[in-house]
């Protein structure tokens, strides 16, 4: 039997890299999932596509995170569903770097809004329905170790974020529901490309590669393979943690 099987998981933002890569992980391993989209039905419509292609399950459901209607519609899509819900993955987020000078209030809510309140608010409506042996996962970000120049609200958000994993473990423990966070480091996505912050002419790239012991660019599937650890049954002992998956660059 598979890892998942029986679980219905929800991972936001899972339209594209990171996201999509979970999604489909959760669904190899038995889960039902929900495939969380802001702006990209196509995206998410062609994980679903590959999911169910490979015998699994899953849904596309639009909604951004940062409103807590659509954030309680995207829980609720999971629930009418498939009657349950048992994982959450909190993976939505935006990223722009600006030195100081240039930070802007749009800027700044911009990215708390998403990175920050979205995973309050769609934990606050999953865990109606998260009962005893319940997971949940908060993607953040090696920069919160790092703080790499020009990151200053983008780091803040992702600070943000591993405080409220190691609140909530604490908060939702008595309820037997874990919450963990991973870290990625760098990782290869269409987002980072498209952004220039990837690719074979991208100094940002260069100085990752010199920082990572391993040597290389994380891959969405390294990132979702440790997701779909930190969910399962296998780490029924591990709450409260920000696991780093950055290939040894921190």
């Amino acid at each position: 039997m598979s890892k998942l099987t029986g679980k219905v998981a929800v991972v936001t933002g899972a339209s594209k890299g990171i996201g999509a890569a979970i999604a489909k992980a959760l669904a190899a391993q038995g889960a039902s999932v929900v495939v969380n989209y802001a702006s990209s039905k196509a995206g998410a419509d062609d994980v679903v596509a590959a999911i169910t292609a490979s015998g699994g399950k899953a849904v596309a459901v639009g909604g951004d995170v940062s409103k807590a209607a659509d954030a309680q519609g995207i829980v609720d899509a999971a629930v009418e569903t498939y009657g349950r819900l048992d994982i959450l993955v909190n993976n939505s987020g935006v990223y722009a770097f600006a030195p100081i000078e240039e930070i802007t209030e749009e800027h700044f809510h911009k990215h708390f809004n998403v990175n920050v309140l979205g995973v309050l608010l769609v934990t606050q409506a999953a865990v109606k329905h998260i009962g005893e042996g319940g997971s949940i996962v908060n993607v953040s970000s090696v920069v919160s170790r790092i703080t790499p120049a020009g990151s200053a609200v983008y780091t803040a958000t992702k600070g943000a974020v591993d405080g409220i994993t190691g609140a909530l473990a604490r908060e939702l423990g008595p309820r037997k529901i874990r919450v963990n966070s991973v870290n990625p480091g760098m990782v290869a996505t269409e987002g980072t490309h498209s952004a220039g912050i990837t690719g074979a002419d991208s100094d940002f790239e260069a100085w990752a590669l010199s920082t990572t012991p391993l040597g290389r660019i994380g891959q969405p599937e390294d990132i979702a393979d440790v997701v779909t650890f930190l969910v399962s049954n296998d780490a029924r002992w591990v709450t409260g943690e920000s696991l780093i998956a950055s290939g040894g660059s921190r």
